[in-house]
């Protein structure tokens, strides 16, 4: 990130980090935890001038920080521009809503590059989260806690899942997918069995790995464990799914359970649940899945069976690995914000803040902004001819219609994503209720 490469250089020069943010003029104000203090995952965006400044710093050209920096050429609407504005100059946005998933360095590799012993953010997808030279899962950026990796030495098949995703990968590009997209619907998939597995009476791998990870013995604290290590805790099955569902004899073994030619209601003795279950080495895992409906796994056979009918509608549902918004797994921070909540309301119920990731409140408010701007250029556009006239007012206000459905479209798939009811979010949108779940599982609603 900018905004951890700037920290280091500050170190390096031997000053505090709020002395070097003085070469450059600040447009806002450092991003916060709902709990006060700077988070973790706040970026910076520069203007042209504040990234030669930075570059400088560094005594490297920019073009190479630009292929190390994902966010380095990003601009920002409070970054000035054009020739009223040519100094140096930087805005701070929350990481996440910049460019992908926000994670903690391992401060041990990065003390051995640089010699010395600073905090490191960067953005990490999180096939990537294990530091194999050191034995740690590197953990989300964004979530207000104090770890920043979990040990993972005494679990060895972690560090291999993480070596095994790179055949996996490819795998996915030969087959014409997306890695991203196969690796998306196998955490969700493996996630949702993690918040059914407190009821499987007969699944020890998991627990035995969050006691590891969170230091031998997960004690009372188990409720936050089992939100901060999850994600640790479940990725060798989520590389498992991902290969499984990759492959061809999986795909025809969903196509022969359904019925094949004549399709027939699947019971607990599911093949295809059976030998996915033996896949992720849980050859009694085969009825639990098979009467699991709705969830990612079953939109996935689905997609699969309407294929090979030929039959079904076209579009979203014709890729296997099309994962519905709201079946996305809640992240470690929203969880969290929840847990915060809950305690603070005695379990009575939990805030907007709480259950909406803040990237996603920020995308709210910034279409909302964009909204707002398109319709203060409109005031005292009444003089001139009455089609130029009629031509702004009718643009500037179409694209205002279009940023407020944008907006209502975000909110709505944000507030069922927190649990509240389909039916009251489409009666508060005036949207009829099929409407809006089709809208919703269709991800029609840009990110």
């Amino acid at each position: 990130m900018t905004s951890s490469l700037m920290s280091r250089v500050a170190h390096r020069h031997g000053l505090r980090s709020k002395d070097l943010r003085s070469c450059w003029r600040w447009r806002n104000y450092p991003p916060t935890y709902d709990s006060g203090g700077q988070r973790a995952d706040a970026e910076v965006l520069l203007n042209p001038a504040g990234r030669q400044v930075l570059a400088d710093l560094c005594g490297v050209r920019p073009d190479i920080l630009a292929r190390a920096l994902p966010a380095w050429e990003q601009e920002d609407a409070k970054l000035p521009a054009g020739k009223d504005w040519t100094g140096p100059a930087a805005a701070w946005r929350i990481g996440g809503a910049v460019a992908g998933p926000v994670t903690f360095g391992c401060r041990l590799c990065a003390a051995r590059r640089t010699g010395t012993v600073v905090r490191v953010v960067r953005y990490t997808p999180r096939w990537e989260r294990v530091c194999v030279r050191h034995g740690r899962w590197l953990l989300d950026a964004d979530g207000d806690q104090p770890l920043e990796h979990l040990d993972v030495r005494g679990l060895p098949e972690v560090a291999a899942a993480q070596r095994r995703w790179t055949g996996v990968a490819r795998r996915a590009g030969r087959a014409g997918a997306e890695p991203e997209r196969v690796f998306a619907l196998a955490y969700a998939v493996v996630a949702r069995w993690w918040e059914q597995a407190l009821h499987w009476e007969r699944e020890t791998l998991w627990p035995r790995r969050l006691h590891q990870v969170a230091g031998g013995n997960a004690g009372d604290d188990l409720k936050r464990w089992r939100i901060v290590g999850r994600d640790a805790v479940i990725f060798p099955e989520v590389v498992a799914v991902a290969d499984a569902l990759l492959d061809p004899a999986m795909a025809q073994l969903a196509w022969r359970a359904s019925g094949g030619t004549r399709p027939r209601v699947r019971g607990e003795d599911d093949p295809f649940c059976r030998r996915l279950g033996e896949r992720v080495d849980r050859d009694w895992l085969g009825p639990q899945l098979a009467t699991d409906y709705g969830g990612p796994l079953s939109g996935w056979r689905g997609t699969i069976v309407r294929a090979r009918h030929g039959c079904g509608p076209p579009g979203w549902r014709d890729d296997p690995w099309q994962l519905k918004r709201e079946q996305q797994p809640a992240t470690m921070a929203g969880q969290l914000r929840v847990m915060a909540a809950e305690a603070q309301t005695g379990g009575s119920g939990t805030r907007w803040r709480a259950t909406v990731p803040a990237e996603h409140r920020f995308h709210i408010t910034q279409l909302l902004d964009e909204a707002r701007e398109e319709l203060a250029q409109l005031r005292g556009v009444q003089s001139g001819t009455t089609a130029e006239v009629a031509r702004t007012l009718l643009e500037h206000l179409s694209q205002s219609a279009e940023l407020i459905d944008r907006a209502v479209l975000h909110t709505a798939a944000a507030a069922v994503a927190a649990g509240v009811a389909l039916e009251e979010v489409a009666q508060w949108s005036r949207l009829p209720t099929e409407e809006l779940s089709q809208i919703l599982a269709a991800g029609r609603s840009e990110d």
